[in-house]
């Protein structure tokens, strides 16, 4: 299948999100995905970062009231078919957030962003609470890894069984379906799983997707590409499920059109994905 033809209404597209310096995460590669992709993408910048392939340097959070005025502003005049949101700092940014979308029907995939790619903390650690209690109830999708699901739950996880029966039971306490990513995991190959619920999918069931693992240092940014994918996807009025298959081929293209720069973890070739077969 091609990605989406460029006749079509251009689906508008909110990233909420941290900005990343060297480009591979974060608000830079939402960007790139969902332009790839056939949207057009608006941001609300939560926290401005110094990283780059090897870790990340430096964080200076956004005020809580400066990150919902820029979702004032996008919605108010732009308007919105679909919200991607990534890394949300502390508490104060997500009380406001949660305000900012109050009324927004769009759907929301949330990737419960915690921890970068070099084992930084991203968010503090008093906010995952926030999280909980004011955005999970309005996602449409959650899209945690397997660390970061174990970490929602409070246990450790390390196999594929584990984490189905960890995502239904996110999806449970949240009302939203879980894409629950598994590159984690010891298995020879990637097994990701979506779990719907039956308010979203006319009964509960669990997806399996996988694919074999792509032997490369360069999957900086793999998390936010993916989650932006599916909305700009959903923002085309893709189903949760189809969104989900293609948004998983964009990362892959994604990841095998690597670059190859920096000495680390190295961003992805977004920029080179023209299908989505």
């Amino acid at each position: 299948m091609t990605s989406p033809s460029p006749t079509r209404p251009l689906p508008r597209i909110l990233s909420i999100a941290g900005s990343d310096s060297s480009g591979g995460a974060g608000i830079q590669a939402d960007l790139k995905t969902i332009a790839m992709l056939g949207g057009y993408g608006m941001t609300a910048i939560t926290a401005v970062t110094a990283q780059n392939s090897v870790g990340v340097q430096a964080i200076a959070p956004m005020a809580g009231d400066m990150v919902a005025e820029q979702i004032a502003s996008c919605i108010t005049d732009i308007g919105v078919d679909a919200v991607k949101i990534g890394m949300l700092h502390d508490a104060d940014i997500i009380a406001h957030v949660a305000r900012a979308l109050e009324g927004v029907k769009a759907p929301i995939v949330l990737d419960p962003v915690m921890i970068a790619t070099s084992g930084a903390a991203l968010i503090d650690p008093e906010a995952i609470a926030a999280l909980r209690e004011l955005l999970f109830p309005r996602a449409a999708l959650i899209t945690p890894n397997l660390p970061e699901l174990g970490h929602l739950l409070g246990r450790s996880l390390s196999t594929s069984e584990q984490m189905v029966e960890a995502a239904e039971e996110l999806s449970q306490m949240t009302g939203a379906a879980v894409l629950a990513k598994g590159g984690h995991t010891s298995d020879a190959r990637i097994i990701d799983v979506l779990y719907m619920p039956g308010s979203v999918a006319g009964e509960a069931r669990a997806l399996h997707f996988e694919h074999a693992r792509i032997n490369t240092p360069h999957t900086h940014g793999t998390g936010c590409t993916l989650s932006s994918a599916i909305a700009t996807l959903l923002g085309h009025g893709q189903p949760l499920e189809h969104a989900v298959r293609l948004g998983r081929h964009f990362v892959i293209r994604a990841i095998e059109a690597a670059p190859g720069f920096g000495a680390g973890n190295g961003p992805l070739g977004h920029h080179a994905v023209r299908r989505l077969d």
